[in-house]
């Protein structure tokens, strides 16, 4: 299971979503789905993260961030990893 947490710029985290899913979209020029180029940050791609299911009495099954621009850190602990990343108008944590 993966979370996608949105750091704001006061250092609020907020929980954007979570799940089972995690995918790095990569998308062609005229900014339509590509492939899915692996299933952490990767630069250039966006991040998909929440059910692979949809979710009963939900609104919201997943959370597309916009490209990724910035790998700011890569986290190893013991049994994860945890890596802060910074897209074209956010700043996310992802573990």
């Amino acid at each position: 299971m993966a979370d996608l947490i949105k750091i704001h710029p006061d250092g609020r985290e907020e929980l954007k979503d979570g799940g089972a899913m995690c995918n790095a979209i990569a998308w062609n020029e005229d900014d339509t789905f590509k492939e899915i180029a692996g299933h952490e940050p990767i630069i250039g791609c966006s991040m998909q993260v929440g059910s692979i299911n949809g979710r009963t009495y939900s609104n919201q099954d997943w959370w597309l961030t916009t490209r990724v621009t910035k790998i700011l850190e890569k986290i190893e602990k013991k049994n994860r990893t945890i890596w802060i990343f910074e897209t074209e108008n956010s700043k996310y944590k992802f573990e």
